[in-house]
């Protein structure tokens, strides 16, 4: 039997950035492409996250790419390969930079890989494996197998993730999926959808969508269908959609308790440089008020570092965050991940700091030039905002405020405020 490690990767200091979080639900990706392999193969699953890669011998290794990882698993694959394996890399980053990511492996997977990696894997057990597999084209959602769950180790209740669909319709300058998803937003069919719910073994799971109510009519249904099924869930969306009543009782009735709503900015000039104008500053308290009406706590994702934001960016973004009683805050520093709007302007701005990928994690390092403060002051300020947005009397008011779902909503913010003092401790 052929031995095949499929790796979810994460370099040492995004992982000590994110290690005492609560909410790290295992990454989708690998779990699912191992219900595509044969038989044949004697599958490892390995997630950095909580294990160690162990560096011996196997037949085939595959690891999935973004961005911030590329340095560490160019050296992976290149520790794989001296050891006799046939190393295989694919995800964002090898898709939206395939000469570079093809000097690292034997072989290299651009696109999506629904039909290619099986493809592979059968050209692999014939020894006819080829350097390039490549989907120029977005393939159906139809029919695929249920990840192998059962694989999954060190995440006894983090292990629930599924997806219902794939892309997003919008066009946010910052973000890659357009590049990666071929412009076309697809979902599954509610049936397949709900059968890999019932598979996941924890009550609570979170939905992987980029955008899990685009298509809201899509939605409903499976929301309907998914009644039944006494479970816990989260999912991130944009916060216009959250307008739906209908929407929000069906999400509220079919066991929702949290949504990452991507506010990005309280700022509408910011909001402008993201191509995000579709939020409405003006609306976001409205907002999360609905949706705690419905039981269903906010984590506001929150970029700092747009062209427009000046240095009391930070103050007025916590003051905002306060008094509408968002329950937590996914924050991170505007990044310019290659093949963006972003990317494309800041290169030709000359305002690119570095090509050290790993500097392009959106959590610990400024990889641009920022237009009205220096990288050293938007690092700063992101991190201040952190702190005083997870202290403990920022928790508690808004708690207080919020009173949708307080243990839960509890353990979240003991576990940002522990990551965050850990980090700074270097622990």
């Amino acid at each position: 039997m052929l031995t095949l490690l499929m790796i979810t990767p994460e370099n040492k200091e995004i992982n000590r950035f994110r290690v005492k979080q609560y909410n790290n639900f295992t990454q989708l990706t690998m779990p699912y492409l191992a219900g595509f392999v044969p038989a044949e193969f004697k599958i490892t699953l390995i997630d950095e996250y909580s294990q160690a890669v162990p560096f011996e011998k196997f037949d085939l290794v595959a690891i999935t790419v973004n961005t911030p990882n590329a340095p560490h698993v160019y050296q992976m694959a290149h520790k794989f390969r001296k050891l006799g394996a046939w190393v295989v890399i694919g995800g964002p980053h090898v898709t939206l930079l395939p000469e570079e990511a093809s000097v690292y492996a034997d072989t290299i997977f651009v696109g999506e890989a629904e039909e290619t990696w099986p493809e592979f894997l059968r050209h692999f057990l014939d020894g006819k494996q080829e350097r390039l597999y490549r989907c120029d084209y977005p393939p159906d959602l139809i029919g695929l197998p249920i990840p192998r769950r059962d694989l999954i180790a060190g995440h006894r209740f983090t292990s629930g993730s599924v997806f219902a669909s794939r892309g997003c319709p919008y066009n946010c300058s910052y973000c890659c999926l357009k590049n990666i998803y071929h412009q076309q937003f697809r979902t599954r069919p509610v049936n397949e959808v709900i059968e890999d719910i019932k598979n996941i073994p924890n009550k609570h799971f979170v939905f992987w969508d980029d955008n899990f109510f685009a298509d809201a009519e899509y939605t409903k249904k499976l929301l309907c269908s998914m009644q039944s099924l006494n479970r816990k869930w989260a999912a991130q969306v944009n916060a216009h959609s959250c307008k739906d009543k209908e929407l929000l009782s069906l999400a509220q009735n079919s066991g929702c308790i949290y949504l990452f709503l991507g506010l990005e900015s309280f700022s509408a000039s910011s909001l402008k440089d993201a191509n995000k104008e579709f939020n409405q500053v003006e609306q976001y308290a409205d907002i999360v008020k609905l949706l705690h009406s419905f039981g269903i706590s906010v984590q506001a994702g929150i970029v700092f570092g747009f062209d427009s934001d000046t240095a009391d960016i930070f103050s007025h973004t916590l003051k905002h965050c306060e008094s509408i009683g968002v329950d937590g805050v996914t924050a991170s520093i505007l990044t310019p991940y290659p093949g963006t709007e972003l990317y494309i302007k800041y290169k030709k701005e000359g305002r690119l700091l570095s090509v050290d990928w790993s500097h392009f994690n959106g959590k610990t390092r400024v990889s641009f030039q920022p237009n009205h403060f220096t990288p050293q002051q938007l690092l700063d300020g992101y991190h201040q905002f952190r702190g005083s947005f997870y202290s403990w009397k920022n928790i508690i008011n808004r708690l207080s405020k919020s009173r949708v779902n307080i243990i839960y909503n509890l353990l979240i913010n003991i576990g940002y405020r522990q990551s965050f003092n850990k980090f700074f401790s270097g622990q």
